[in-house]
């Protein structure tokens, strides 16, 4: 007689199943992770153009025109507390990617730039010092 029997076929159903429930968890925190770039290379960008703006203008009141125009595939970025010496320039997650905000401050007092993610999906560990990029709370 050829062929599997029932036993057989459900036995390979059970391990395909316990294969899937290890994998598809996995694959979808890889995909997280792979949009995350998405964020900070746009606050990347933005503090460079920032910056530009500052030495054309001597003030950063203003730059929220070419901040507002930044939206990307899984972050939009927006502008905040503009003044003559500070800056606050926040992306943030949509679809997928919402929970997820990250943020780049000019502090005017000390004139340091502080890199934060203040907000994440549950399960995420947030930071006010860096960039979140895995769930542990690793950071860039």
């Amino acid at each position: 007689m050829k062929g599997f029997s029932l036993i057989e076929l459900l036995m390979a159903m059970v391990v395909a199943g316990i294969l899937a429930a290890i994998a598809v968890p996995n694959y979808i925190q890889y995909v997280t992770r792979g949009r995350i770039p998405d964020a900070t290379a746009a606050l990347s960008d933005l503090r460079v153009r920032a910056e530009q703006w500052f030495q054309d203008n001597r003030t950063y009141v203003g730059f929220d025109v070419p901040c507002g125009s930044t939206a990307g595939r899984h972050f939009n970025t927006a502008c905040a507390g503009l003044t003559a010496n500070a800056y606050e320039i926040t992306a943030t997650g949509k679809g997928t990617m919402a929970g997820f905000t990250y943020r780049i401050t000019l502090n005017a007092a000390t004139g340091l730039v502080v890199r934060s993610t203040p907000s994440v999906p549950a399960g995420w560990t947030s930071s006010t010092t860096c960039w979140v990029v895995k769930k542990s709370g690793s950071c860039i």
